[in-house]
């Protein structure tokens, strides 16, 4: 399990799951007010790097920067969002592939395209074109090993709802928020995003990022996910109504219909869940242990095909971590061709450009 530093804001808004890949990069445009610049290029040409020069340059403004992870390669960025001017700068090519809707207005395109010789990168058409392939491949089975890993995870969060005492879990959390949210005359909103992912490290959790923007944490143990799938849903629906901006964070295995985790800046107040897949340890937390509001006598009943399934996942998702480390080294042999076929100067100036335009310069 790899954990980022205390004092940086990092996310995911793209990730592997066993329903295919899921981006976040949509509703990020749908964000009231957002402007989009979308950087456009071949890998290995300077795209994370650009970005990692403006979040550096942000950072020293002292802005708040969301430094945005690849969950494929997560020391290289896949974008980077400045809440406080509502822009954000992003990779727009696959897999998280992003077109403007409306040019010049809401997005900006930024291409990167005029710093490759396509000459020079012709000449190695066929070993880029493999390597395009065998990436592909090996990502496509690392897909299948999650989504298998998924379906186990997903059987035992079932296991355990029939265990569950959802009308306690309901009155659980009308008292908690009556108790940490008191009610506001704003308009609730959300931000989505993603703070845990599986990768080529492993499955990996930005713990960090909760400490930066909170120092309350109400922590929810659940082992299998269905008591903290509705104390979430009703934290989120409690906190929208209650008028506070929040953001959410689904789970990275079934982003559609289950919450991890959320965030509450103006509270300075986090709401985690804790399990094997995304352990918390942080001092001074509220800890709720979900078996409260379990039947353990009837839950004892699926032990034998709960342990199964949590050690037959784990061995998936290690595997499937193995063959992203594989598409990884390939795609980093892939950079090779492209940088030897870029002009850097070239990037140079675009990133100039880019500063000017976040006025950074």
């Amino acid at each position: 399990m790899e954990t980022a530093r205390r004092d940086s804001i990092d996310f995911f808004l793209g990730a592997t799951t066993p329903a295919g890949f899921k981006s976040y990069f949509e509703p990020l445009r749908h964000e009231p007010g957002m402007q989009m610049y979308l950087i456009k290029s071949g890998p290995g040409c300077g795209k994370s790097t650009l970005m990692k020069r403006l979040a550096r340059a942000a950072e020293q403004r002292g802005e708040l920067t969301q430094r945005i992870h690849c969950a494929s390669d997560p020391d290289s960025l896949d974008g980077v969002i400045l809440p406080g001017q509502h822009r954000a700068i992003v990779d727009a090519t696959a897999p998280h592939v992003v077109e403007p809707d409306a040019p010049g207005a809401d997005e900006v395109v930024v291409s990167l395209y005029h710093t490759i010789d396509a000459e020079k990168l012709h000449q190695c058409t066929d070993e880029v074109k493999a390597l395009f392939a065998r990436n592909a491949l090996l990502r496509s089975r690392a897909a299948r090993y999650i989504a298998s890993a998924g379906s186990l995870l997903l059987d035992s969060r079932r296991a355990e709802a029939c265990s569950a005492n959802f009308d306690k879990v309901r009155r659980y959390v009308k008292r908690l928020c009556t108790r940490v949210m008191p009610r506001t005359e704003g308009i609730g909103s959300e931000e989505l995003r993603l703070l845990s992912a599986v990768t080529p490290k492993g499955e990996m959790f930005y713990q960090g990022t909760a400490q930066a923007l909170a120092d309350k944490f109400i922590v929810f143990r659940d082992d299998y996910g269905a008591v903290s799938r509705l104390l979430l849903e009703l934290i989120r629906a409690e906190a929208l109504t209650r008028g506070y901006h929040i953001i959410t964070c689904p789970c990275a295995m079934h982003p559609e219909d289950k919450i991890d985790h959320i965030l509450i800046p103006e509270l300075k107040l986090a709401f985690l869940t804790d399990n094997r897949w995304h352990p918390v340890h942080l001092p001074s937390v509220q800890a709720v242990r979900c078996t409260r509001f379990l039947d353990r006598e009837n839950l004892a009943a699926y032990r034998a095909r709960l342990r199964f399934n949590e050690r037959a996942a784990a061995e998936l998702l290690e595997q499937a971590s193995a063959l992203m480390a594989q598409a990884k080294s390939c795609h980093d042999e892939l950079e090779t061709y492209y940088r030897a076929a870029v002009d850097f100067g070239k990037v140079d100036e675009a990133a100039a450009e880019c500063m000017e335009m976040f006025g950074l310069k």
